[in-house]
């Protein structure tokens, strides 16, 4: 037995032990698997965070440059409206039953234009706020110029529209300047008169009063 093999044979026990601690002090906690599981947990939190972040970010910016556009057309849209009002008085009072060919044809003309000009409108993001007789005044959309007494249109409901209003993308660009039924009408009242609507509820009459005149 050469001296080598000799020297393994009488090593003590003792003086392996340390190799088994060596081994642990370089594996150590790092491969406790409640440790790897947590730190797995965390790193997929933090993944879905910066996911979340992410997504957050583009729906921010597409959200900004919607607004960006609106913005930029919004000068534009409503300079566009005087010749939409424009055209619709005009064709209040064209003469459609002419036996004139000539006007006959100008009335359908300015009907056709019209009518091109809301689909451009809608096309564009730009919609025609224009409540029926009946309808609940709402004063996020409307602008009451007046308020009359009626028979069939409960108080605070709108009565006529004097001028159509537009919105762009769901902003208001232009109220729809109304005339609203007044205090103690005799009609139905409108829903949720009190809440929204500050010319519905019982109360005194003011039958007539002028509301708001600015545009």
């Amino acid at each position: 037995m050469d001296e080598k093999t000799r020297m393994s044979d009488d090593t003590p026990p003792e003086d392996l032990e340390p190799e088994t601690d060596d081994a642990a002090e370089l594996f150590g906690a790092e491969d406790d698997p409640q440790v790897l599981r947590a730190e797995i947990a965390a790193l997929k939190e933090q993944m879905l965070r910066v996911a979340a972040d992410a997504e957050n970010t583009k729906r921010r910016t597409e959200r900004e440059a919607n607004d960006s556009r609106a913005y930029a057309i919004q000068k534009f849209a409503r300079d566009l409206l005087g010749v939409a009002d424009n055209l619709q008085r005009a064709m209040q009072h064209a003469p459609k039953d002419s036996g004139d060919p000539l006007v006959k044809n100008l009335a359908i003309g300015l009907e056709m234009t019209e009518k091109e000009l809301m689909a451009v409108f809608e096309r564009n993001g730009l919609k025609k706020i224009e409540p029926t007789r009946g309808a609940k005044f709402d004063p996020h959309q409307h602008q009451a110029v007046q308020e009359q007494p009626s028979d069939d249109v409960g108080a605070g409901g709108v009565l006529q529209v004097i001028q159509p209003g537009y919105e762009l993308f769901g902003r208001l660009v232009r109220p729809a300047m109304v005339i609203v039924a007044a205090r103690g009408s005799a009609g139905a009242e409108a829903a949720d008169p009190v809440a929204q609507n500050p010319y519905a509820g019982a109360g005194g009459a003011g039958a007539g009063g002028s509301i708001d005149t600015k545009a």
